[in-house]
């Protein structure tokens, strides 16, 4: 019998919108009110001043670990934009950018990255899923709550991020395999930052793009320029669109560049070149889009200063107001708290004998 095509998939597209230069194409632009794009820059800038400061707290040994998003804002702040309070997001651990477009508190954020528990705080009744440090459990999450939406006749959908190399994970393969048998009205957002920790995107997979990962689960893939704002809003505006409309799931992969290091556990420069920093640098997504914004005569070197200065003013609050915090939270029994809502007979006992022994002895030097 002679030889049958059993199956020719559609070539993945790709979004580009926004050039370095700041030039625009016209035709592909999506719909996105002047004081949207505007109130965008001021997030993104924001992000990555936040992430330049936290990397110095961090440095200092006043908070600890955390994963930046700086040379990721295009990517998160566009596709959260698409998306409205009533929709899930469903994180990793480097999407602070969307975590403060949903309302999330600075100090809040220092505290987590600090140790403690109360930094975690996510308002009642917000869709909203906690940080997701397990790489790629996210997913399954985003699932769920997209299924149960599909299921209480609602229009809302969950979108949910990861990383490259988290879709060498199974839990990701899982997620969408079962989205796609579903239809259910999720959309997986992967920034492919062209690293997993030191492991370079071309030994995670071999396929060209992730984006094709999408159809072997029966879906759409599409890939963008994730360091350009406005393809990012329009790929993920027409997946929550269609997510909404019943028609099921979609994978975006964001292309774009971690800048900084993978965790302030990390150094880049063991395992990456400087000319390829150099080379993303040119493509930096919120240079890009200021470039946009004079072009456009909707900024100006007076307002960039305005800008920086009340963002400067706003991180300072955030960090003095986290230290005062923390100083009412570093009590020696901390340890014992957020684990239980009845603390265990066993662990009181600890805590009790704790307790009695540094008011015989003393705190330790340096405790509070």
């Amino acid at each position: 019998m002679p030889t049958e095509t059993a199956f020719a998939p559609e070539p993945i597209l790709r979004y580009s919108i926004l050039d370095v230069d700041g030039n625009v194409d016209t035709d592909m632009m999506p719909d996105v009110p002047k004081q949207d794009v505007l109130k965008l820059y001021e997030a993104m800038v924001f992000s990555r001043n936040w992430d330049q400061r936290r990397l110095k707290l961090q440095r200092q040994g006043r908070v600890g670990t955390f994963a930046p998003a700086w040379g990721q804002e295009a990517a998160q702040a566009g596709s959260i934009y698409a998306t409205t309070d009533d929709d899930w997001f469903c994180p990793s651990f480097r999407e602070s950018v969307c975590f403060f477009w949903r309302g999330a508190d600075p100090v809040d954020d220092l505290l987590y990255i600090a140790g403690f528990e109360e930094g975690m705080n996510i308002p009642p009744g917000a869709k909203i899923t906690p940080v997701c440090i397990p790489i790629g459990t996210q997913y399954t999450h985003a699932l769920g709550c997209a299924w149960a939406e599909q299921m209480n006749g609602t229009k809302n959908v969950a979108i949910t991020y990861g990383g490259d190399g988290s879709t060498s994970e199974g839990d990701f393969h899982e997620a969408i395999n079962m989205a796609g048998v579903l239809k259910a009205p999720v959309v997986f957002f992967i920034q492919n930052n062209q690293w997993a920790i030191s492991v370079p995107r071309a030994m995670q997979t071999a396929a060209t793009t992730i984006a094709q990962k999408a159809i072997a689960y029966g879906i759409p893939g599409i890939q963008v320029d994730g360091n350009d704002l406005f393809a990012v809003i329009k790929a993920t505006q027409e997946a929550v669109a269609r997510a909404r409309d019943g028609k099921g799931p979609t994978l975006i992969e964001a292309v774009t560049f971690r800048m900084s290091v993978h965790t302030t556990a990390d150094d880049p420069s063991k395992y990456r070149r400087k000319e390829t920093e150099e080379e993303w640098g040119e493509k930096d997504p919120i240079e890009r889009l200021r470039k946009f914004l004079v072009t456009k005569k909707w900024w100006t070197p007076q307002r960039e200063q305005e800008l920086q200065d009340a963002v400067t003013a706003r991180i300072d609050q955030a960090v003095a107001d986290f230290e005062a915090k923390a100083k009412t939270l570093r009590a020696p029994d901390y340890m014992f708290e957020n684990a239980y809502i009845d603390m265990p007979e066993y662990l009181l006992r600890q805590k009790e004998a704790m307790l009695a022994h540094f008011a015989e002895h003393g705190l330790p030097e340096g405790a509070h």
